[in-house]
């Protein structure tokens, strides 16, 4: 009896489009592991192709992260900030990128560690940080027209308002993810309020 068939590793299945399953499978990984902890071959096995594969698509892990970076980078900058009602005024838009920002930790949680385990890594190349800057540049200036306006307060400067929002959320949605606490409805808009008293002094 031919017995080959029993044990024979069974083929992986036909992938179509192996760039794009090898960037979910790298966001997925990435997300949990780290990029430095991460093997190539762990990679290859969740994106189902062999570990040579990735080298034809990107030369080396900084080039597949980088490209991965620039990609998120590039579909959080649309889920927050695209399409904004300019008739809002600055505390309702200010609400309504909140409400996105926690969405986009609820529907992308991979992306949404990925993008937070990136900032300011020494690995990404000037392209990323290029492009890191000019994401940030536009909002940065909306906060500076606000501080002219006497929205905003003037005794911080943009950069560092800014950063403090930003680090604010990061930390209470990874206290959430840490399982020190669970947020509700009433949490994530006290929350908010708090960091809009902040920026309005």
């Amino acid at each position: 009896m031919n017995t080959h068939s029993k044990t024979a590793t069974a083929p992986r299945p036909r992938i179509k489009d192996k760039r794009t399953a090898i960037l979910q499978a790298a966001l997925k990984v990435f997300a949990e592991g780290g990029v430095n902890g991460v093997p190539m071959p762990v990679l290859a096995e969740q994106a189902g192709v062999g570990t040579g594969t990735i080298y034809r698509y990107f030369s080396s892990k900084e080039v597949l992260v980088n490209e991965l970076f620039r990609e998120e980078k590039l579909n959080l900058n649309k889920r927050l900030y695209a399409n904004l009602d300019k008739s809002l005024t600055p505390k309702e838009s200010f609400a309504l990128v909140w409400e996105r920002m926690v969405a986009y930790t609820r529907e992308a949680p991979e992306s949404y560690r990925f993008m937070e385990l990136q900032d300011h890594r020494p690995y990404l190349d000037e392209q990323s940080r290029t492009m890191e800057h000019e994401a940030i540049a536009p909002i940065l200036a909306y906060y500076r027209r606000l501080q002219e306006q006497g929205v905003y307060r003037e005794d911080i400067r943009a950069e560092v308002l800014m950063a403090l929002i930003w680090g604010a959320f990061v930390n209470l949605i990874r206290a959430e993810r840490d399982g020190l606490f669970s947020l509700d409805q009433a949490d994530i808009n006290a929350a908010r309020d708090a960091c809009w008293s902040l920026c309005t002094g």
